[in-house]
Parts: C-alpha cells; structure tokens; sequence
C-alpha cells in the first residue's frame, strides 16, 4: 500500500467525541489521486509511486508535462512521490482514494505555511524589545546589539535578524485521524495543519509513531 497521498486544506471545524468532548479538526480533501509513475530500482535507482493531484487545463502544461500524463489519462496541476510497501500493486491510471488511511490512525502532514512577508525580531521571533522609559522613545522593537566591534568585527551567521517570515515547508507529526468520509474524499485530523485555506497538502503515514 502506498504511504501517502495529495490534498487540499479546506479549514477547521470542530466534532464531537462519544463522550460529548468536543475534538478541534482539519477538514482535508485527500485525493482522489491518480498514479502517473512507478519508480523501480532497476531503472530509476530508487522505489516509489508518483501521484497526480488537482485538475489542470492544457494551455497551463507544457508538451513535455502532457506527454507525461497521457498514459494516466488525466491532467493534474501537482506531481509528488510517495514510498510503498510494493510498488507492484500499483500501475499508471490507477485512482487512489481516502480510503487508504482509517481512524484512529497516525499521520505527519507537510504544508506550506502563511507567508508573513518582511517582519521584525518581535513578530519574527519572539523579541521583548528595548526599555520604554530612559529617553529610549525609538528603541521599543529594535534587535539590540547583533555583535561586538573589534572582535570578531562581523555578524556571526544565524544571527536572529528581522526577515521574511513564513511560507516555508513545515512538517506537523503525530496526529491523529479522527474520521474519513470516503464518499466525500474528506479526512478530519486532530489539530491544526500547515498552510492557508486550499493549500496543498501532503499526508502520509507517521514515520515516528509508536502505535
């Protein structure tokens, strides 16, 4: 079975448990998916199952792209590799669904997140700023010091520095799937993902998970 599939952020909602304890969730529309590759050893050096994801129009791929997809006998907008336990189960033109996790599973998902644009030390990481009183009116979001003069006489690298924040790949581990409606392609996570609203996702089973 393959370890993973493409999906889209629709948002968060909350259910309830049989308890009546009400469970905060991510809706995600995972799949269908579509296989467009199945990588061999012999030829690629390597195992895995690429799959398609989302519609695309032809004006918006290139020859190269649709000649790639033709024997998948769609075209989509996103292409990802996932690992498998057999690739041979898995052939070009197959449709994969939700299907392939269950509940009470435990998955890593890897988003995209928010892009925050050019921000400062104190939004950007956690900076208390300067005093406020003592004449310092225009220090109050500074960084302070970022290095001595003579020695080493530079910015050491690393340095904690104002600079774009966000829409970087974030990997959330360890969650729990709560329910999958399958005939709806819909899978309710446990807890918050990375990204906007109809950002992609990628889901895949918990490669830390003591279950």
């Amino acid at each position: 079975m393959i370890e993973g599939l493409l999906g889209r952020k629709i948002g968060m909602t909350q259910v309830f448990s049989p308890a009546g304890e009400a469970i905060p969730v991510t809706v995600i529309e995972l799949g269908p998916c579509v296989v467009t590759q199945v990588r061999s050893k012999e030829r690629d050096g390597y195992e895995a199952v690429q799959v398609g994801f989302g519609e695309a129009k032809a004006k918006s791929l290139t020859k190269p792209e649709q000649g790639h997809l033709a024997g998948a006998g769609r075209l989509v907008r996103y292409l990802r590799e996932f690992g498998a336990d057999n690739i041979e189960e898995h052939e070009v033109g197959q449709v994969l669904t939700v299907e392939v996790f269950e509940p009470g599973q435990i998955i890593d998902v890897t988003g995209t997140s928010k892009g925050r644009g050019f921000q400062g030390v104190v939004k950007r990481h956690g900076f208390s700023g300067g005093p406020k009183t003592h004449g310092q009116s225009d220090r109050w979001r500074a960084p302070g010091s970022i290095g001595a003069g003579t020695d080493p006489g530079r910015v050491w690298k690393g340095t904690r520095m104002a600079g774009r924040m966000g829409n970087r790949r974030v990997t959330v581990q360890n969650l729990q799937v709560v329910e999958v409606l399958t005939d709806k392609n819909i899978l309710l996570v446990k807890g918050s993902v990375p990204g906007a609203k109809n950002g992609l996702l990628m889901v895949r089973r918990a490669v830390k998970s003591t279950n």
